[in-house]
């Protein structure tokens, strides 16, 4: 079983079951994964397996991939130059996922924090701000952690037990039950659990 895999989500579909329920599913593209190299505990503190995908096409001495990312290592034998492809999830049933979400800018309170709006006629100020925001004489300073305005999105949003609906091996292809973070052609880590 392997510790996980990189890939590139494509986009949503659905698939129809035998019992003909509908399922929502995310594709993700997972071309052919290398393993880059391989962290001990005695050494590096931790086991862990760093696969590299997306080949350079001017490799230089140091840099041979432009995606390289670091998963848990569980007790199984993996080497140096070792490829992991989609077919090494056929008995794989949940995984979790690690990406990205869509950025949305810099955003006012009511689209980040789902604050209500206020009255719009009879000459209120009030619309979307986001009210009062000081404290009084002592502290004498905006709280840290207040919810105001600011950039959102662009977050890392890790899923846990996301099922692993279908696989397609010809096309590089693995079809994720529901939707996943971040736009098309977002990076996608996909990590096996125990």
């Amino acid at each position: 079983m392997p510790c996980g895999i990189i890939g590139k989500k494509y986009g949503m579909s659905r698939i129809f079951q035998e019992d003909g329920t509908v399922v929502p599913v995310t594709l993700v593209k997972c071309e052919t994964n290398v393993v880059y190299s391989l962290k001990n505990k005695s050494k590096d503190g931790h086991d862990a397996c760093v696969l590299a995908t997306a080949p350079e096409k001017h490799p230089t001495k140091t840099k041979k991939f432009r995606i390289i990312k670091e998963f848990a290592l569980f007790g199984e034998d993996k080497n140096k130059g070792d490829e992991v492809s989609v077919s090494d999830f056929k008995d794989v049933k949940f995984v979790s996922i690690i990406g990205i979400s869509k950025g949305k800018g810099f955003q006012g309170v009511i689209k980040r924090h789902k604050f209500s709006r206020g009255p719009t006629t009879h000459g209120s100020d009030h619309h979307r701000a986001p009210g009062s925001i000081g404290a009084n004489a002592m502290p004498g300073r905006v709280i840290k952690g207040k919810k105001l305005p600011g950039r959102m999105g662009t977050d890392k949003i890790t899923l846990k037990k996301i099922e692993v609906v279908k696989i397609y091996p010809e096309d590089n292809l693995i079809a994720l039950k529901g939707s996943l973070p971040g736009a098309r052609n977002t990076i996608i880590q996909i990590i096996v659990t125990k």
